[in-house]
Parts: structure tokens; C-alpha cells; sequence
């Protein structure tokens, strides 16, 4: 530490703020550093429901689109396929999905809610209300339609 000291001129400290550099205006770096906050305030308030965000996303998908297939929410989501069929095993033993042979092509499912999986995914909304409140708190009422609007242009591109 005396060695840098000297040939550095200053060493951060614990106390001292850390410079960032190009970083802290670099959207991706950014974006990961408040993924990361939003990720840990939804495992603090989903906690007790035992789900985790691709889950809340595939059955809020599923409760919006009853009967779509594994493959089209697997697009949609950005998941690969083999994770979705262990998510939705997964979401079956628990009783909260159900998956139905299509008649147009048995190799493929159509998914839904049971009764008990929407009445769930309506308690994960609320969670989720919450959750956007606490960090809608960064943004007011028009910044936060334009942020978001920004994130789902960046998302197509």
C-alpha cells in the first residue's frame, strides 16, 4: 500500500468515492448496476411467494395470453427453451400452470393458470405494485413513462 502511496500520488479509500470513468455514463453499465438494485428489493418482496422474476414473467404472460404456446413465451421472454420447460415443471408441481396438448400439433403445448396459479399471480401483481412504487420514488410521473419508454426502445433495437 506505501509502495502505491508513493508512485500513485493517492489511493482510494473506503471513505473516498470511487471515480467511475467512462462508466458512469454508459447506459449498459448503468442499466446492470440498477438491474441489480431491482433485483435485490424483488427478492426482498417476493421472498415468502418463492418465486423468482422469470417465473413472475412467465405466469403474468401466461395469465395474458391463456393458451400460447412454450415456444412463444420463450420468445417473447428472451428464455432459453430447455430453462422454460424446467420453469413450467416446476410451476405444474406447484399447481399454479397446466400445459394442454394443441390440437393442431401435439408436439406442442398450450399453457394456462389453474385457478389457484391466477389467484397467485394476482397476489405477485400487488407485490409487484409495491416493488415499482419503492423505486418509481427515482422518477416522477413523466420521467418514469419516459424511462421506460427509453428501455423498451433500447429492448428492440
Amino acid at each position: 500500500m506505501e509502495f502505491a502511496r508513493r508512485t500513485e500520488g493517492r489511493v482510494a479509500t473506503k471513505s473516498t468515492a470511487i471515480d467511475l470513468g467512462p462508466l458512469g455514463d454508459s447506459v449498459g453499465y448503468l442499466v446492470r448496476r440498477a438491474q441489480v438494485t431491482i433485483f435485490q428489493s424483488f427478492f426482498e418482496l417476493f421472498e415468502a411467494a418463492e418465486v423468482r422474476p422469470a417465473q413472475y414473467s412467465v405466469l403474468t404472460v401466461i395469465q395474458h395470453n391463456p393458451g400460447l404456446s412454450q415456444t412463444r413465451i420463450a420468445d417473447a421472454l428472451g428464455i432459453k427453451k430447455t430453462n422454460l420447460v424446467a420453469m413450467i415443471d416446476e410451476l405444474e408441481t406447484r399447481g399454479l400452470a397446466r400445459r394442454l396438448v394443441t390440437e393442431r400439433d401435439r408436439r406442442s403445448h398450450a399453457l394456462f393458470l389453474t385457478p389457484k396459479g391466477n389467484a397467485f399471480v394476482v397476489r405477485l401483481h400487488r407485490l409487484d405494485a409495491a416493488l415499482n412504487r419503492r423505486l418509481g420514488q427515482a422518477l416522477a410521473g413523466s420521467d418514469h413513462r419516459q424511462f421506460c419508454e427509453a428501455l423498451r426502445r433500447i429492448a428492440a433495437a
